[in-house]
């Protein structure tokens, strides 16, 4: 005998200030039976804050061959399911497309919840171009890697955003200067939160600058194309 399969919810949720949490976001969450989580104590707060009990279920790299096939057992077993990331918008650097993509495959109704995005806020935040823009996430750890990906997109003409980790910033800053040269760029970090920063200027005077600071929080990195840069 069949039976209705559940609904997957992709809910963005705040990067950082729980108010801008969305009334579709909250009822997502309370509508579904089980939230799968990059980060659950992170969703729990979130949660907390607003009053909805719901099951919390740890999604994320290290547990996704077991996790990911459980998951699309619920939803084709009729159970919806409601996906978040660590903050912001589920599925960008995160696998949370993996599971979008068995949820497809699998022909489970899939409902888009839109909300906060750190890329999104900070290219807008940082004064250069939108009109285009090249996310390319998190850049490699090791540096020799890490110049090979910046030069692939070195001769971009849209304003680049890269996703970075406080310990590897100053080295990142200093492997897209060699390649990049010395563009105009901004440092967003910690977007909405209490102590949010943004700090804009050239590569050099940027890295002249964190070099005497120590870095905490999450980081967005957002560089000028290279045309538009040589053109003014």
């Amino acid at each position: 005998m069949n039976h209705k399969k559940g609904v997957l919810f992709l809910v963005s949720t705040p990067i950082g200030n729980l108010d801008d949490v969305s009334s579709r976001a909250l009822s997502a969450l309370e509508e579904a039976e089980i939230v799968a989580a990059e980060d659950t104590r992170r969703t729990r707060i979130l949660l907390d804050r607003y009053g909805i009990s719901r099951r919390l279920r740890s999604y994320g790299d290290h547990n996704l061959a077991r996790e990911l096939p459980r998951l699309v057992e619920e939803l084709k077993n009729g159970r919806s399911v409601a996906l978040v990331s660590d903050a912001g918008t589920p599925a960008i650097s995160d696998p949370g497309y993996k599971l979008i993509r068995e949820a497809i495959s699998n022909d489970i109704e899939i409902v888009f919840i839109p909300g906060p995005t750190a890329l999104v806020a900070a290219v807008v935040v940082s004064g250069l171009p939108t009109d285009s823009f090249f996310f390319g996430g998190y850049l490699p750890r090791k540096s020799a890697r890490r110049k090979k990906r910046i030069d692939e997109v070195k001769d971009l003409t849209s304003t680049l955003i890269f996703y970075e980790a406080p310990h590897r910033l100053l080295p990142c800053l200093k492997d897209l200067r060699d390649v990049l040269g010395n563009r105009q760029a901004a440092i967003c970090r910690e977007l909405t939160k209490k102590h949010e920063e943004i700090v804009r200027g050239e590569l050099d005077s940027l890295i002249e600058k964190l070099s005497e600071e120590r870095v905490r929080g999450e980081i967005v990195v957002v560089l000028d194309g290279v045309r538009r840069r040589m053109s003014r």
